[in-house]
């Protein structure tokens, strides 16, 4: 800087310009005494226009007020100052260190400046770095932290460390790493930690902490030395990796294979392992299976304890590695096949793929589904096969008559009367029966021939290979003869010697019918034949029997609308009391106005509506019209009551019979008076079935007002003592007797021995089927109390009976 003219130099210019740096001569106000060129090229203006105060517009306010505090002392100072050269952009201003020292001697400061712009930036890439490494360690799966050697004082810790120990990674700064991880711990590690420090050498280690909440968690630690460049260990990275999910499934591993060893011994299935079809581990219950050892078992192949003929269905499932479980047989130690289920698994064991194979012992199951099988296909009482077994039996024998030519009889035999067995003995004698029958039936036959109990008393016989058409009655005739003979035998049961005949119908393949169901129908007809003949007897087939059943099919589709038709008529049947001749009643008898046959009487359609139940409507509508013209007939003055009506099995056995009866009273006026004008005839044969609830069934309509009187009497098997239980009111002498009266003794006998018995036990006596006057002086010379049949008056229409009461009675 120059001086005025005789005033001395401050600054040699030269050496000022040579020194590095930015270099300022200042008084205690600021004002620029000196700069060097560094300086003036820095400001960016001459140096004659920065002397004085003008160079302080660099320094923004805030800057320049607090460099001027500092020359206003007089100690050295160091600042960092943002200024504004020229040029320099407003929002990027020019970082510059300050370093000044008071010249006392120059009463001046003279200040150093330096670009301060390199480090800042260095600080701040620092400072980035720092919070990238922050950063990083703070989100890796890992727990980080850094001790220093000479302390063992925590230097720095990512948050996983410091919150794993019950920290933050600011305060966990400063603590040796015995107050972070414990006393007890560190004491455990300082072997580890003595390694790192004197060998520098890596150490690791595993720990289990508690967590909070008392569960288990495992870490595993890893000590990593390091080593300054004069050799000397100045700290210990500590990296952790918290294993706590392996150990688990470890742990896991560990109790599933004691479950399966438990399990192993425990199960009450065989369990073999085995790699490449070699026995590695079984359980006892295999060994006890088979009868080996487990030694014995060991390094053998499973093949050599699976029967030969399953080999290669076993090696194909194994190969496979099918889970599927399948049937197959085994060999014990002596030999013997053993029947099993396999279920095969593959699963890894120690990093190798193993076959785990459950050995099932199915011999009580198969044992179970044999003899569910044969129950399915045979009668459980005779050990016969059964109808579905028989059937199939039936259609394989007739493919192989179609095949070669042959032919077939078919025979259904049936027991006449069984049910009185069971009535009278019980049902065991009747099973017992039914089980002798079955033996004396197979007694007879030839091996080839089947025999099957189809259902109740009935059973079926397949005669196979018989004669030719010329020859096949003789033959068949034989057969049926021996059966009639065999079965008819009398045994003995309940202590006394009983006996049951059969009745049999035969039917051929070929000729007889085309198909299994047609065959069986066509048999079931013949014996019905044979039963019409008069039981214990046997039929064949013949075509007349199909008409004959087609007739009754078709009679029964005409007898389902005969109701809806209107087509059913009641007949009256004039009773007549043997003293003095006054009328006694009439019995209701049911007619069919057939819209092609014509009138039919209960004999041609009766059989055929009670086997399609049919009998029920049509014995309801009898009631019903019944009924009605007896209540009629009372209003009008007519004396004719009770007015009888006869009640079919069906019907009198059916579930609300009483009670249908009894709206049947109310429908048709006063139940007392309608049931009074009433009289229900059952069968002898009816009142045997269940005796106890007969009694219970005719008490309840004896109660309602209603007579009750037995048909037919003479032909059942009825006691004294069961009409000495019973409601009854009148008994009725079957016409059966009446019509060989009076020549013939036998009938005279029992027509006699009836009367008196009603007369003892105080029951009213009616003959029926009274046509001539003989047969009428005889009735009334032995005291029968009540007559009916053509003598007295033939069946008729309502209105010709009304007529006919009023010719006679006139009121």
């Amino acid at each position: 800087m120059k001086t005025g003219a005789g005033e001395p130099a401050l600054v040699d210019e030269a050496a000022w310009d040579a020194l590095p740096g930015m270099l300022l001569m200042l008084d205690r106000t600021g004002a620029l005494l000196h700069a060097n060129a560094d300086a003036v090229r820095f400001a960016g203006r001459p140096l004659a226009a920065l002397q004085g105060r003008h160079w302080q517009d660099l320094l923004a306010p805030p800057a320049l007020q607090q460099l001027l505090a500092a020359l206003h002392g007089t100690g050295d100072f160091e600042l960092e100052l943002p200024m504004q050269p020229a040029g320099a952009a407003a929002d990027t201003p020019a970082w510059v260190r300050w370093a000044g020292r008071w010249q006392a001697a120059g009463q001046h400061w003279l200040c150093l400046l330096h670009d301060a712009a390199a480090a800042r930036r260095s600080e701040a890439e620092a400072r980035a770095q720092a919070a990238l490494f922050r950063l990083l360690a703070d989100n890796v799966p890992v727990l980080i932290a850094y001790y220093r050697a000479s302390d063992f004082q925590c230097r720095f810790a990512n948050k996983a460390y410091a919150h794993t120990f019950g920290t933050d990674e600011r305060a966990i700064v400063g603590r040796t790493f015995a107050e972070v991880i414990g006393a007890e711990a560190a004491a455990q590690i300082q072997p580890s930690v003595d390694m790192v420090l004197r060998r520098q050498q890596a150490a690791s280690y595993e720990r289990e902490l508690v967590r909070a909440d008392g569960s288990p968690r495992w870490i595993d630690v890893n000590l990593l030395p390091h080593v300054a460049e004069d050799g000397e260990t100045t700290g210990c990275f500590v990296l952790i990796s918290d294993i706590t999910r392996h150990r688990l499934a470890e742990r896991a591993v560990r109790a599933s294979e004691e479950r399966l060893a438990k399990f192993m011994q425990a199960s009450a299935e065989g369990i073999v392992f085995h790699h490449d079809g070699v026995i590695t581990d079984a359980n006892p219950a295999l060994c006890a299976l088979i009868g080996y050892r487990l030694d014995e078992l060991l390094g053998r192949r499973t093949l050599d304890f699976v029967a030969p003929d399953q080999h290669v269905t076993v090696m194909a499932m194994v190969s496979s590695a099918a889970e599927t479980p399948y049937e197959s047989v085994l060999l014990d130690k002596s030999g013997q096949r053993i029947a099993v289920e396999f279920i095969g698994r593959t699963l890894q064991h120690q990093g190798q793929a193993m076959r785990m194979s459950i050995v099932r012992d199915i011999r009580d199951r198969q044992a179970a589904q044999a003899r569910i099988h044969h129950l399915a296909h045979h009668d459980a009482l005779t050990g016969l096969p059964n109808r579905m077994a028989f059937m199939e039996q039936l259609q394989l024998g007739m493919a192989a008559a179609d095949a070669n030519g042959s032919r077939l009889a078919l025979l259904f035999v049936d027991l006449d009367h069984f049910k009185r067995v069971n009535d009278s003995l019980g049902h065991l004698a009747g099973d017992a029966l039914l089980r002798i029958v079955a033996e004396r039936i197979l007694g007879c036959l030839r091996a080839t021939d089947r025999v099957a109990r189809f259902g109740g008393d009935e059973f079926m016989v397949l005669l196979q290979g018989i004669g030719s058409p010329e020859q096949q009655r003789d033959d068949v005739d034989q057969v049926a003869r021996k059966l009639l003979a065999v079965i008819a035998a009398p045994l003995i049961a309940e202590g006394g010697p009983i006996s049951v005949a059969p009745s049999i119908g035969v039917a051929f393949y070929p000729g007889d019918a085309r198909s299994a169901d047609e065959l069986v129908q066509h048999a079931d007809n013949a014996m019905y034949q044979a039963k019409a003949r008069g039981r214990a007897q046997h039929c064949f087939f013949d075509p007349g029997m199909a008409d004959t059943a087609y007739a009754a099919l078709v009679l029964e589709g005409q007898l389902a609308h005969a109701l809806e038709r209107g087509e059913f008529e009641l007949y009256f049947q004039p009773q007549q009391r043997a003293r003095d001749g006054a009328l006694a009643g009439a019995e209701a008898l049911l007619r069919w106005n057939h819209p092609e046959r014509g009138l039919l009487t209960p004999d041609q359609f009766i059989p055929v509506a009670e086997r399609q139940r049919l009998m029920l409507p049509i014995g309801q509508w009898a009631l019903r019209e019944a009924a009605r013209w007896a209540a009629a007939w009372h209003a009008q003055g007519l004396a004719v009551a009770p007015v009888a009506v006869n009640l079919s099995t069906v019907q009198f056995q059916s579930v609300g019979f009483v009670e249908a009866v009894a709206q049947v009273l109310k429908e048709e006026g006063s139940p007392a008076l309608v049931a009074g004008l009433l009289e229900l005839e059952l069968t002898e044969r009816m009142l045997m079935d269940d005796l106890g609830e007969v009694k219970h069934r005719l008490q309840r309509l004896k109660a309602m007002g209603l007579g009750i009187a037995v048909d037919d009497f003479g032909t059942g098997y009825s006691s004294l003592s069961h009409l000495k239980e019973l409601p009854i009111d009148k008994v009725k002498i079957d016409r059966s007797f009446v019509h060989d009266l009076p020549g013939n003794l036998d009938s005279a006998a029992i027509t006699r021995a009836i009367i008196e018995m009603a007369r003892s036990l105080g029951i009213t006596s009616i003959a029926e089927g009274v046509e001539t006057e003989a047969q009428r002086d005889f009735l009334v010379a032995r005291g029968c109390d009540e007559l009916q049949g053509e003598l007295i008056g033939r069946p008729m229409p309502a209105a010709a009976l009304q007529q006919w009461v009023q010719a006679r009675w006139p009121a």
